[in-house]
This record gives structure tokens, sequence and C-alpha cells, in this order.
């Protein structure tokens, strides 16, 4: 139940859209408007694991969990149960991935759409969209398979917390317009774009899920597509600002606006909201371009809106927290009163006269005598340091031939390797699904009960070539010179091998980052030390190996390919 959480299926959305220019199936919209919560509604119905298809056709509300697709694709999860179509979590056994299905009866009104919607989104094959992978018609049903992100959090959960903070609100308009500009110059349009169809991954960066399909499944059109999805831009970043839902109903957990108002800037609504960004909104939801301060050209376009957010000044990140200089005590003079107590009042404070200068000639005198007295000591002293110091090096050089370690002080002091901490740490994931995103804080919690755990294969010890590798990367914080890397594991026999990688920035790929060294091991312990010097602040560790293993009950997992990582320390 983690996995929903974090990335429900596509088409789970509240539906409380402010009504689009749209062609839209009006028993859909009759049906929404009377129900806003209708298309979170679950029906789930539990079945046997591992069921085949029976080759006679299903309808989607005879579908149940267990029930496989292609003699590949096992539902788990419906999600979704609305206009003759349901949504799954399901897993896909060939590539033991996490995927989403949508399902349809193959005569469904908009089959046809779905599949036609599907193919397209497919072939843009833009990574800032969650990606179609199968649209298949089979045993007269209709199904489409696509991208789950375990990772990612809705926009709509985020904003359950409270307003984005002004960096986050821009980071999302700036990613959100850029791909929706690009999805229209290959003639494909949302539609259907709302809280629930933009996820934050953990890395930071912003996807789009239900690119065409979800307004094909619900038969909803636009005469004027790229219109409609700019001011769905425009009501997500007004959203992302205050809170609020830019319309007079309320929709997705957030609050519509009062009524007969009409619709004011975010800088109107909530104290403290960035004026650039409020200004681009309002710009956005294609009011005539009335702002709070002043009258700009309308964006009516997604491209429009990119280019103004070009011109607008960049907003950057919020600074760290600092808390000021260190006190430095204030150095006290013998003359005047800076640095002393003050006077209490009605107290006389006694005048002390400084001495009196030598001025006279037995003064003077007095003064050569102690200079050139003063003179002679530095040189006596600087000539025995000297000596003192050549025959220290001769000592030194007659006995370096023996010196070793153990000599103590005697020798070069070595510093001892320093235990660096952990500040977070995520699944890194090169390609296909997720392993136990939720488990990752176990291998830094100081407990080797509690492990993080791959998942289970049917191969090994080398997990290629069904996927390069599986691990998590640890972020220091900041660039530490890190000498060496423990790895505590769960699982001992056959081989395990450890690959260490490092960053300076978040990584996204095996390939932006340094392979600085690796380790194979039979036990439940795996030690990888750089083979040079390395600063970072990122830290992969990256499994390629894993020993086979019994059942597990603990973990919950079956006998095969698999480990556990129990506890990772880094030393620098």
């Amino acid at each position: 139940m983690a996995e929903r959480s974090t990335a429900a299926v596509d088409v789970a959305d509240n539906s409380g859209d402010k009504p689009l220019t749209a062609k839209a199936d009006q028993a859909t919209a009759d049906g929404v408007a009377k129900n806003p919560e209708r298309d979170t509604d679950i029906d789930q119905t539990q079945g046997r694991d591992g069921a085949e298809d029976s080759g006679k056709a299903s309808s989607p509300t005879e579908l149940h969990s267990g029930h496989k697709l292609a003699r590949r694709y096992r539902l788990e999860e419906c999600v979704t149960r609305l206009d003759g179509f349901s949504s799954w979590r399901a897993v896909d056994e060939k590539l033991r991935r996490a995927v989403g299905v949508h399902i349809l009866p193959a005569d469904h009104v908009r089959a046809r759409a779905v599949l036609a919607a599907a193919r397209s989104a497919a072939l843009l094959g833009d990574p800032r969209f969650v990606q179609v992978l199968d649209a298949v018609e089979e045993n007269d049903l209709v199904y489409v398979v696509h991208e789950w992100l375990p990772d990612a959090t809705e926009l709509t959960a985020l904003l359950a917390a409270g307003p984005l903070e002004p960096h986050d609100a821009y980071q999302m308009v700036s990613q959100v317009a850029a791909a929706m500009a690009a999805s229209h110059r290959e003639g494909l349009a949302h539609l259907r774009l709302n809280p629930n169809a933009v996820l934050r991954t953990s890395s930071g960066q912003w996807r789009i899920r239900g690119l065409a399909v979800n307004a094909a499944l619900r038969g909803v059109g636009s005469d004027t597509p790229q219109r409609t999805d700019t001011e769905a831009i425009g009501a997500l970043l007004y959203a992302a600002l205050t809170q609020r839902w830019p319309y007079e109903s309320d929709a997705y957990g957030l609050a519509g606006l009062p009524k007969d108002i009409g619709l004011i800037a975010p800088d109107q609504v909530r104290a403290g909201i960035h004026r650039g960004l409020s200004e681009l909104a309002m710009r956005a939801l294609v009011n005539d371009g009335a702002t709070a301060s002043r009258h700009e050209a309308a964006c009516t376009t997604p491209e429009e809106l990119v280019k103004a957010i070009g011109e607008m000044p960049r907003v950057r990140p919020p600074e760290p927290a600092f808390s000021g200089p260190p006190e430095y005590q204030r150095t006290t003079y013998q003359q005047g009163t800076y640095g002393r107590p003050s006077a209490h009042a009605g107290v006389t404070q006694p005048v002390v006269a400084p001495p009196a200068p030598l001025q006279s000639r037995t003064g003077k005198a007095l003064k050569w005598a102690v200079s050139a007295l003063l003179i002679a000591a530095l040189g006596l002293g600087s000539w025995q340091l000297a000596d003192a110091l050549m025959d220290r090096g001769k000592n030194s050089d007659d006995t370096n031939t023996t010196q070793t370690q153990d000599d103590g002080d005697k020798g070069a002091a070595k510093v001892a390797p320093q235990p660096l901490k952990i500040q977070s740490a995520q699944e890194f994931i090169a390609s296909g699904g997720a392993q136990h995103p939720a488990d990752v804080a176990k291998t830094y919690d100081g407990d080797t009960s509690t492990s993080w755990r791959t998942k289970t294969f049917n191969s090994g010890p080398e997990i290629a070539p069904l996927k390069p590798g599986v691990g998590i990367v640890y972020d220091l914080g900041s660039a530490k010179d890190v000498d060496a890397a423990t790895v505590g594991l769960r699982y001992p026999g056959d081989h395990t091998t450890v690959d260490l990688y490092t960053s300076d920035s978040a990584p996204v790929s095996l390939d932006s980052m340094h392979r600085a060294g690796s380790s194979t091991t039979t036990s439940t312990t795996a030690t990888v030390k750089p083979a040079k010097p390395v600063k970072a602040r990122y830290v992969l560790v990256w499994l390629t190996a894993v020993p086979m293993s019994g059942p597990d009950a603990a973990t919950y997992s079956g006998a095969g390919y698999k480990q556990a990582i129990t506890e990772v320390h880094f030393t620098g």
C-alpha cells in the first residue's frame, strides 16, 4: 500500500476541474459534477495469486487481483473503476517491475481512441512524461501499460501539507510548461492536466502522466487544446502558490475561491507570495492579462508560457540557514573607558594619572641600555635555536631508517579515518522498477536488525542482463573525502559484488558518476576502498551480483538470488 500512496494510477483524480471548452462526453461530465470524489473510489477484489489467463474474455468488472494479461502482467490492486474501464497497479513478471494498467472492453465506445492516444504518446518518448510501455487489444480487451513511479509524489499530496516554496513552484511550472510545449509541437495535448497528473520524483524532477490517454479514457476533447493545457498549467501554479483552487468549486483536496468575487491574483489570496509567479499564474489562466500590478498579454499556448517564464528573473532557491558569526571577546584597553564597565550612578570614580614619560637625560640613557640588552638577548637566542634545530635534523637523519609507526611522537602522526554522517538517501534506479524504496532509511538507522532488500531474482549471482544493478545513493550533505565504505549484508553464500560510485551533484545515471571502487565477498560484510583519493557529496552503493538464498520469513521473501543491506558506514 506504500506504493499506492506515492504513485497512484494516472486517472485517479478528483475530477474537480473547471469546465473545459471541450467536446466532453455529457454523461461523464454530469456524473463527475454530481460526485467530485468519484474517480478515487476503490473497488478491489482479492483473488488467487498467479492466476493464468483462461483464454476467455473478461470484462473490467470481472477482473480480479492475480489475473494475468498476456501471461505477463499480473494485476495486484484496482485503484479506479469508472465509466466502463478500470485502472490497476500490476507487476510485469517478465521484467520484474511494477507497472500501471488501464483496461476497458474492446467494444467500449472509447476503446479505439484510447489505443490511438496511447500509441501516439508512446512514440513521443519524452522522459518528462510517464512512459506508455504497451498498448494492446487482446481477448476482447484493450489495455494500456505505463510506468509506475513508486518514488514519486503527486502534487495533490504535496499541497496537502501547504503551498510550495517559491523556488519549488518555479521549478514545477518551468518543467511542466516546457514538457507540454514539446508535446504540442508533436501534436499531442493532455486535456486532463491537474494536481493528480503531476508528480515530483525523489530527485526533484517533475513528471507528467496520462498524456492524451487520460482524456481519451473520458472522451474529453477541445477545440483549443493549447489554450486548455496552458490554462491548466496556470491553475497548477495558482494552487502551488496559494493552496487554493482558482475556481469557486473545491477540488483535489483544495478549497475553491470565495463565491462572487471572481478570479483574484494569488498575492491577494495569501501574503508573501512571489509577485512574478503570481502574475505568471494570472497570465496563464487567460484572464485577458489582468494582474495585481499591471496588464500583460495573456499566455494562450505552452510555448508562450515558456517564453514568459524565460523573461522573468530566475527564482533562486532559499539560502541555507546561517546563525551568524561567532562572538568575539572585546579587547580591553588600559587607557580611556572602552571595554570598561560603566560607572554606577552616584559613585565617583578615582582618577589615576598615567606615569610620567622618561624625558630626563638619565631616562634616555636607561632606554638605550635596555634596548641594547634586548637586541643582544634576541641574537643569542636565535643562534641557540638554530644550533638546536641542526642537531635535531642530524639525529633525525641518523634514525630515519629504523623509525616505525610505534615511535609515537618521534614519527609523523597518522590521522585515523573519521566516520562520515549520512544526511539522506534514496534508491537509485538505472532501469526498470524500484526495489523497496520505503526501507532505504533502515540502512543507516544504527540498527543491524533492520534492512533494505532487493527483489528476488530467478537467475544469478550477476543481476545483469535483467538490470545493470540495484542500489542506494547516499547524500553526505557536502563534498567529503571518502576513504572507505563498509556495507553490512544479510545473506552470505555464492558471492555479492558491491561497486562504489561517487558524484558531486545529484546523479541522474551511472554514466554521470565516477566508479571509485569494487569489492566481492561471500560473507556478510563488504568493504570498498576507492582506488585513489576521492572527494564527493553523493556516494552510490551499487549491487551487481547477489547470492542464492532460501526463503526468509523475516523479510517475506522466497528462495532465489537476493541480498539485503543492513547498515552502511562511510569513513573519510
